[in-house]
Protein backbone atom coordinates (compact mmCIF):
# COMPACT_ATOMS: atom_id res chain seq x y z
CA UNK A 1 0.00 0.00 0.00
CA UNK A 2 1.38 3.81 -0.83
CA UNK A 3 2.17 5.11 2.30
CA UNK A 4 3.51 8.78 1.13
CA UNK A 5 1.84 11.33 2.48
CA UNK A 6 -1.26 12.95 0.80
CA UNK A 7 -2.31 16.32 1.37
CA UNK A 8 -5.60 17.76 2.51
CA UNK A 9 -6.74 21.57 1.51
CA UNK A 10 -10.30 22.48 3.08
CA UNK A 11 -11.96 24.77 0.63
CA UNK A 12 -15.48 23.84 1.66
CA UNK A 13 -15.86 27.53 2.85
CA UNK A 14 -14.58 29.01 -0.14
CA UNK A 15 -18.21 29.47 -1.76
CA UNK A 16 -19.66 31.37 0.75
CA UNK A 17 -16.56 33.48 2.11
CA UNK A 18 -16.17 35.17 -1.65
CA UNK A 19 -19.46 34.93 -2.74
CA UNK A 20 -19.20 32.13 -5.35
CA UNK A 21 -15.96 30.65 -6.79
CA UNK A 22 -16.31 32.56 -9.73
CA UNK A 23 -15.90 35.79 -7.91
CA UNK A 24 -12.04 34.41 -6.39
CA UNK A 25 -9.84 37.11 -6.57
CA UNK A 26 -6.90 36.49 -8.58
CA UNK A 27 -3.62 37.96 -6.57
CA UNK A 28 -1.54 37.91 -9.40
CA UNK A 29 -1.31 39.05 -13.40
CA UNK A 30 -1.83 35.41 -14.34
CA UNK A 31 -5.19 34.48 -12.49
CA UNK A 32 -3.55 32.30 -9.74
CA UNK A 33 -5.55 32.54 -6.76
CA UNK A 34 -3.64 32.26 -3.26
CA UNK A 35 -4.63 28.33 -3.29
CA UNK A 36 -2.27 28.08 -6.75
CA UNK A 37 0.80 28.98 -4.75
CA UNK A 38 0.63 26.46 -1.98
CA UNK A 39 -0.01 23.79 -4.48
CA UNK A 40 2.46 24.66 -6.29
CA UNK A 41 5.18 24.81 -2.61
CA UNK A 42 3.62 21.54 -1.97
CA UNK A 43 4.47 19.55 -5.11
CA UNK A 44 7.79 20.98 -4.91
CA UNK A 45 8.15 19.73 -1.18
CA UNK A 46 7.26 16.12 -2.08
CA UNK A 47 3.54 15.69 -2.23
CA UNK A 48 1.80 14.01 -4.95
CA UNK A 49 -1.45 13.43 -4.12
CA UNK A 50 -3.87 16.56 -3.09
CA UNK A 51 -7.27 16.13 -2.12
CA UNK A 52 -9.78 19.48 -2.11
CA UNK A 53 -12.71 19.30 0.44
CA UNK A 54 -15.41 21.14 -1.31
CA UNK A 55 -19.07 21.78 -0.92
CA UNK A 56 -20.62 19.41 -4.02
CA UNK A 57 -22.45 22.27 -5.87
CA UNK A 58 -19.25 24.08 -6.38
CA UNK A 59 -17.49 20.73 -7.83
CA UNK A 60 -17.74 22.22 -11.72
CA UNK A 61 -16.32 25.76 -10.81
CA UNK A 62 -13.35 24.29 -8.86
CA UNK A 63 -12.48 22.13 -11.86
CA UNK A 64 -12.37 24.49 -13.98
CA UNK A 65 -10.77 27.17 -12.19
CA UNK A 66 -8.59 25.03 -9.53
CA UNK A 67 -8.34 21.12 -10.64
CA UNK A 68 -7.98 21.43 -14.46
CA UNK A 69 -5.03 23.30 -14.26
CA UNK A 70 -3.43 20.87 -11.85
CA UNK A 71 -3.42 17.79 -13.80
CA UNK A 72 -0.10 17.64 -14.93
CA UNK A 73 1.49 18.42 -11.73
CA UNK A 74 -0.35 15.80 -9.09
CA UNK A 75 -2.89 13.89 -8.41
CA UNK A 76 -5.83 15.23 -7.75
CA UNK A 77 -9.31 14.23 -5.45
CA UNK A 78 -12.43 15.65 -4.42
CA UNK A 79 -14.11 15.12 -1.46
CA UNK A 80 -17.72 16.57 -0.58
CA UNK A 81 -18.53 18.26 2.70
CA UNK A 82 -21.84 17.47 3.07
CA UNK A 83 -24.29 18.56 5.95
CA UNK A 84 -25.98 14.85 6.71
CA UNK A 85 -22.76 13.12 6.42
CA UNK A 86 -22.98 11.97 10.13
CA UNK A 87 -22.64 8.31 11.77
CA UNK A 88 -25.30 5.93 11.56
CA UNK A 89 -28.18 6.08 14.13
CA UNK A 90 -27.75 10.08 14.22
CA UNK A 91 -29.63 12.69 12.68
CA UNK A 92 -29.34 16.46 11.52
CA UNK A 93 -30.70 19.00 13.84
CA UNK A 94 -33.29 20.73 12.42
CA UNK A 95 -32.87 23.98 11.03
CA UNK A 96 -29.16 23.79 10.97
CA UNK A 97 -27.77 25.09 7.97
CA UNK A 98 -24.00 25.79 9.18
CA UNK A 99 -21.17 23.17 8.21
CA UNK A 100 -19.88 20.72 10.75
CA UNK A 101 -16.60 22.50 11.23
CA UNK A 102 -13.08 21.37 10.14
CA UNK A 103 -12.65 17.68 11.85
CA UNK A 104 -16.02 17.03 9.36
CA UNK A 105 -14.52 18.62 6.90
CA UNK A 106 -11.15 16.30 6.78
CA UNK A 107 -12.96 13.41 8.03
CA UNK A 108 -14.94 13.64 4.34
CA UNK A 109 -11.74 12.10 2.91
CA UNK A 110 -11.60 9.24 4.81
CA UNK A 111 -12.17 6.55 1.94
CA UNK A 112 -9.34 8.72 -0.07
CA UNK A 113 -7.37 8.95 2.12
CA UNK A 114 -7.12 4.81 3.01
CA UNK A 115 -4.50 4.29 5.59
CA UNK A 116 -2.04 6.81 4.80
CA UNK A 117 -0.69 9.72 6.86
CA UNK A 118 -1.69 13.11 5.76
CA UNK A 119 -1.39 16.65 6.41
CA UNK A 120 -3.95 19.67 6.37
CA UNK A 121 -4.08 23.43 5.26
CA UNK A 122 -6.62 25.81 4.39
CA UNK A 123 -7.22 26.92 1.03
CA UNK A 124 -7.16 30.23 1.57
CA UNK A 125 -4.14 30.82 3.56
CA UNK A 126 -0.58 31.86 2.25
CA UNK A 127 1.70 29.25 4.35
CA UNK A 128 5.22 29.64 2.40
CA UNK A 129 7.68 26.68 1.17
CA UNK A 130 9.34 25.94 4.70
CA UNK A 131 5.79 24.30 6.28
CA UNK A 132 5.32 21.97 3.42
CA UNK A 133 9.03 20.89 3.52
CA UNK A 134 9.03 19.85 7.46
CA UNK A 135 5.62 18.36 7.39
CA UNK A 136 6.48 16.07 4.29
CA UNK A 137 9.62 14.73 5.87
CA UNK A 138 8.58 14.56 9.40
CA UNK A 139 5.13 12.21 7.94
CA UNK A 140 7.50 10.03 5.85
CA UNK A 141 8.92 8.91 9.12
CA UNK A 142 6.54 9.33 11.95
CA UNK A 143 5.10 6.08 13.65
CA UNK A 144 1.22 6.10 15.37
CA UNK A 145 0.37 9.20 17.44
CA UNK A 146 3.28 11.10 16.42
CA UNK A 147 1.82 14.16 15.04
CA UNK A 148 2.64 17.78 14.18
CA UNK A 149 1.60 21.32 13.80
CA UNK A 150 3.06 24.04 11.87
CA UNK A 151 3.98 26.92 14.32
CA UNK A 152 4.27 30.31 12.98
CA UNK A 153 5.26 33.47 14.66
CA UNK A 154 2.28 35.68 15.61
CA UNK A 155 4.49 38.52 14.49
CA UNK A 156 4.48 36.94 10.95
CA UNK A 157 0.30 36.43 11.05
CA UNK A 158 -1.46 40.00 11.84
CA UNK A 159 -2.91 42.02 9.58
CA UNK A 160 -2.83 45.96 9.96
CA UNK A 161 -6.16 46.37 8.72
CA UNK A 162 -7.94 44.77 11.78
CA UNK A 163 -8.00 41.45 14.08
CA UNK A 164 -6.99 37.71 13.33
CA UNK A 165 -8.37 34.60 15.23
CA UNK A 166 -5.01 32.23 16.37
CA UNK A 167 -4.38 29.19 18.07
CA UNK A 168 -1.79 30.86 20.46
CA UNK A 169 0.17 27.23 21.46
CA UNK A 170 2.52 26.26 24.69
CA UNK A 171 5.32 23.75 24.26
CA UNK A 172 7.67 22.25 26.56
CA UNK A 173 11.23 22.36 26.54
CA UNK A 174 11.31 19.46 23.50
CA UNK A 175 9.14 21.66 21.06
CA UNK A 176 6.11 19.33 21.74
CA UNK A 177 2.87 20.87 21.82
CA UNK A 178 1.22 21.06 25.77
CA UNK A 179 -1.63 23.66 25.05
CA UNK A 180 -3.90 25.82 22.00
CA UNK A 181 -5.88 28.02 23.19
CA UNK A 182 -8.06 30.10 20.94
CA UNK A 183 -7.73 33.37 20.47
CA UNK A 184 -10.25 35.16 18.75
CA UNK A 185 -9.34 39.10 18.63
CA UNK A 186 -5.55 39.33 18.44
CA UNK A 187 -4.60 42.90 16.73
CA UNK A 188 -1.04 44.30 15.84
CA UNK A 189 -1.25 47.96 18.01
CA UNK A 190 1.66 50.90 17.93
CA UNK A 191 4.21 48.79 19.50
CA UNK A 192 3.07 45.43 20.34
CA UNK A 193 0.82 42.59 19.76
CA UNK A 194 -2.47 42.13 22.89
CA UNK A 195 -5.54 39.88 22.54
CA UNK A 196 -8.77 40.72 24.24
CA UNK A 197 -11.08 38.36 25.69
CA UNK A 198 -13.85 41.34 26.84
CA UNK A 199 -14.15 43.12 23.61
CA UNK A 200 -11.29 45.27 23.69
CA UNK A 201 -11.66 46.57 27.79
CA UNK A 202 -8.72 45.17 28.39
CA UNK A 203 -5.66 43.59 26.57
CA UNK A 204 -3.08 41.24 27.04
CA UNK A 205 0.38 41.35 25.89
CA UNK A 206 1.85 38.50 23.30
CA UNK A 207 5.50 38.38 22.67
CA UNK A 208 5.97 38.85 18.94
CA UNK A 209 7.69 35.28 18.62
CA UNK A 210 4.87 33.76 20.25
CA UNK A 211 3.90 30.02 18.15
CA UNK A 212 0.75 29.72 16.77
CA UNK A 213 -1.23 27.47 14.51
CA UNK A 214 -2.64 28.66 11.24
CA UNK A 215 -4.26 25.12 10.60
CA UNK A 216 -1.27 23.13 9.40
CA UNK A 217 -1.32 19.68 10.91
CA UNK A 218 0.41 16.50 10.10
CA UNK A 219 -1.12 13.00 11.03
CA UNK A 220 -0.64 9.81 10.80
CA UNK A 221 -3.23 7.13 9.28
CA UNK A 222 -5.14 6.09 12.45
CA UNK A 223 -6.07 10.07 13.21
CA UNK A 224 -9.00 9.69 11.09
CA UNK A 225 -10.34 7.05 13.15
CA UNK A 226 -9.93 9.51 16.51
CA UNK A 227 -12.04 11.73 13.92
CA UNK A 228 -14.54 9.43 13.37
CA UNK A 229 -14.73 8.06 16.94
CA UNK A 230 -15.35 11.74 18.51
CA UNK A 231 -17.56 13.23 15.77
CA UNK A 232 -20.25 10.56 17.68
CA UNK A 233 -19.25 12.01 21.33
CA UNK A 234 -19.58 15.52 20.09
CA UNK A 235 -23.22 14.59 17.95
CA UNK A 236 -24.05 12.98 21.62
CA UNK A 237 -23.46 16.71 22.95
CA UNK A 238 -24.75 18.66 21.06
CA UNK A 239 -27.48 18.56 22.90
CA UNK A 240 -25.74 20.63 25.92
CA UNK A 241 -24.87 22.94 23.48
CA UNK A 242 -25.93 24.82 20.43
CA UNK A 243 -27.29 22.46 17.93
CA UNK A 244 -27.14 25.10 15.13
CA UNK A 245 -24.35 26.47 15.14
CA UNK A 246 -21.91 24.66 17.38
CA UNK A 247 -18.32 22.94 15.29
CA UNK A 248 -16.50 20.03 15.53
CA UNK A 249 -12.78 21.93 15.31
CA UNK A 250 -9.19 20.03 14.53
CA UNK A 251 -7.53 21.50 17.08
CA UNK A 252 -10.26 19.87 19.45
CA UNK A 253 -9.87 16.36 18.42
CA UNK A 254 -5.86 16.94 18.87
CA UNK A 255 -6.70 18.27 22.62
CA UNK A 256 -8.64 15.83 23.65
CA UNK A 257 -6.02 13.60 22.58
CA UNK A 258 -3.66 14.75 23.96
CA UNK A 259 -5.01 15.16 27.47
CA UNK A 260 -5.88 11.41 27.05
CA UNK A 261 -2.30 10.97 26.31
CA UNK A 262 -2.81 9.07 22.87
CA UNK A 263 -0.51 10.98 20.52
CA UNK A 264 2.28 13.98 20.85
CA UNK A 265 2.17 16.38 18.57
CA UNK A 266 5.99 17.90 17.29
CA UNK A 267 5.80 21.94 16.73
CA UNK A 268 7.85 22.55 13.59
CA UNK A 269 8.58 26.48 13.56
CA UNK A 270 8.77 28.47 10.56
CA UNK A 271 9.83 31.50 10.00
CA UNK A 272 7.48 32.55 6.71
CA UNK A 273 5.21 35.26 6.62
CA UNK A 274 1.48 34.50 6.60
CA UNK A 275 -0.43 36.09 3.65
CA UNK A 276 -4.16 35.85 3.79
CA UNK A 277 -7.27 38.36 2.72
CA UNK A 278 -8.76 38.52 6.02
CA UNK A 279 -10.19 41.74 5.19
CA UNK A 280 -10.44 43.77 1.68
CA UNK A 281 -7.79 45.78 2.24
CA UNK A 282 -5.28 42.86 2.70
CA UNK A 283 -5.24 42.32 -1.07
CA UNK A 284 -2.93 44.97 -1.97
CA UNK A 285 -0.43 43.27 0.51
CA UNK A 286 -0.96 39.64 -0.96
CA UNK A 287 -0.31 40.74 -4.51
CA UNK A 288 3.03 43.04 -3.55
CA UNK A 289 3.91 40.03 -0.87
CA UNK A 290 3.53 37.61 -3.72
CA UNK A 291 4.97 39.75 -7.08
CA UNK A 292 8.52 40.50 -5.16
CA UNK A 293 8.18 36.27 -4.93
CA UNK A 294 7.47 35.92 -8.61
CA UNK A 295 10.19 38.31 -9.31
CA UNK A 296 13.00 37.01 -7.39
CA UNK A 297 12.46 33.60 -9.46
CA UNK A 298 10.50 31.77 -5.90
CA UNK A 299 7.39 30.59 -8.63
CA UNK A 300 8.43 30.36 -11.99
CA UNK A 301 5.81 28.26 -14.22
CA UNK A 302 2.89 28.61 -12.07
Amino acid sequence: MDKAPVLIIMAAGMGSRYGGLKQMDPVDDHGNVILNYSVYDAVEAGFRDIVFVIKEENEADFRTLITDKLEDKCNVSLAFQKLDDIPEGYSVPEGRIKPWGTAHAVRACRGIVAGRPFAVINADDYYGRTGFKKIYNFLLNAEEGQYAMIGYYVKNTVTENGYVARGVCKTDENGYLTEIRERTRIEQHKNAIEYTEDGGVSWTYLHHDTLVSMNFWGFTAEFMDHIDHRFKLFMDDLKNHDPLKDEYFLPGVVEHLLLENKCTVKVLSTGDKWHGVTYKEDKATVVEALKKLRDAGRYDGI
